[in-house]
């Protein structure tokens, strides 16, 4: 149904290979039989958690993004580890990050964030019920959790206070939950 978008891939390298991310180059042969290259990041995927506590405020994090140099407000969130389960690796993620457990967890969505230069994909997991506790940061990780009402998150984000995309993405989701128009998974 779709072979008049289809791109074939003939021949294949890696482009670079870093301890973390994978760039490969492709020869590809287009639709209409032309060949170019692709190159793409191969990742393993990640999950984000939108943590909502019991006040109804949006846990969230600060934490400084060195490609961007600057600090971001952001969702916690994780890369999942070679055969983890998304959900194990969500809640993993959540007591890393911030110390906080929940009791209550729903799949939102999957979403895939740059399509046209990697296979990653994020599953959001909505979290309820949350337990304050000890961070267990990685080594080389500094966050600072903040909280705020979503309607504050949602004009962060109007105002471009928030540019996070899985974020922005997580908010709106919990806008249409909390209005009772849209259910988790």
């Amino acid at each position: 149904m779709d072979a008049h978008l289809k791109e074939t891939r003939i021949s294949g390298e890696i482009a670079y290979d870093g301890s973390f991310l994978k760039v490969h180059r492709d020869m590809i042969r287009l639709p209409d039989g032309k060949e170019v290259s692709r190159e793409y990041i191969k990742h393993p995927g990640a999950v984000v958690i939108l943590p909502v506590l019991d006040n109804g405020n949006v846990l969230l994090e600060r934490q400084f993004r060195y490609p961007n140099d600057r600090v971001f407000i952001e969702l916690p969130a994780g890369k999942i580890d070679p055969g983890e389960d998304h959900l194990a690796c969500a809640k993993r993620e959540l007591v890393e990050e911030t110390g906080y457990t929940a009791s209550q967890w729903d799949f939102v969505c999957t979403i895939h964030n740059a399509i046209a230069y990697s296979d990653e994909f994020l599953d959001i997991y909505l979290a309820r019920g949350l337990v304050a506790g000890e961070t267990q940061l990685d080594d080389g990780e500094f966050i600072e959790t903040i909280s705020m009402p979503l309607a504050e998150m949602l004009d962060a984000i109007r105002t471009g206070a928030i540019t996070d995309v899985k974020t922005i993405i997580g908010a709106f989701w919990l806008e249409k939950i909390q209005a009772g128009t849209w259910q988790p998974g």
